[in-house]
């Protein structure tokens, strides 16, 4: 069954909607990788992290998403020059969504930003399962790794999500892209190399390096 869930940052200024989300529809993950640990850090909002430094994310096709308010307080941010795009609210630092360029049909938003799943419980019901723990190496405690066998079938879904937004032309409108130029709508700021390392030693056990 697919329903709408509400988007909106820790202090309302950023606004949407994902649309038709369902188990069949996206991908549920966690992600213990640095990048991802590092970046919250760097924001500021360690506090989005669980237990063992992973965030749980969501990933969509662009099209599912659409926000309605606070567009002029998105901000973008790329831990290299060819990392991720890694947008978030500059009003409030809340992270909205991981991408990479517009050819790959993605976004991967944490479900902090999921005002319409509140609890565990719930959203089992509007996102379907965690289907895998990944780079559970980089952990900031131990966290049993998912079998190889169930992380293969989250890749195999994944692949052919990613087919079907593709030839369904899913990837548009992108709310970070801009379709006739396919560069990003809102400023992106490139971290330098210096800045990367100071913080890799918040990011997950040094021996993961």
């Amino acid at each position: 069954m697919e329903t709408d869930v509400e988007l909106a940052c820790r202090c309302g200024g950023v606004h949407g909607r994902l649309q038709h989300a369902s188990g069949a529809s996206l991908n549920r993950t966690v992600c213990y990788c640095d990048d991802c640990q590092a970046y919250l850090h760097r924001l500021g909002r360690a506090d989005l992290l669980d237990e063992h430094g992973g965030t749980e994310i969501v990933q969509v096709a662009p099209s599912a998403v659409t926000f309605d308010r606070g567009l002029e307080r998105i901000a973008g941010l790329r831990l290299s020059p060819k990392g991720m795009y890694r947008w978030y609210a500059s009003c409030c630092d809340t992270p909205l969504g991981n991408t990479l360029t517009p050819a790959v049909p993605f976004i991967g938003i944490p479900v902090g930003l999921l005002r319409g799943t509140p609890d565990a419980e719930r959203r089992d019901q509007v996102l379907g399962p965690i289907r895998a723990r990944v780079q559970t190496k980089f952990a900031t405690s131990p966290v049993t790794p998912t079998p190889a066998s169930k992380v293969a079938l989250m890749f195999v879904h994944v692949t052919k999500l990613l087919a079907t937004w593709k030839l369904t032309g899913k990837g548009w409108p992108n709310p970070f892209f801009e379709r006739t130029t396919g560069t990003p709508r809102s400023p992106v700021v490139v971290l330098t190399k210096e800045e990367r390392d100071q913080l890799r030693p918040l990011s997950g056990p040094q021996h993961a390096r």
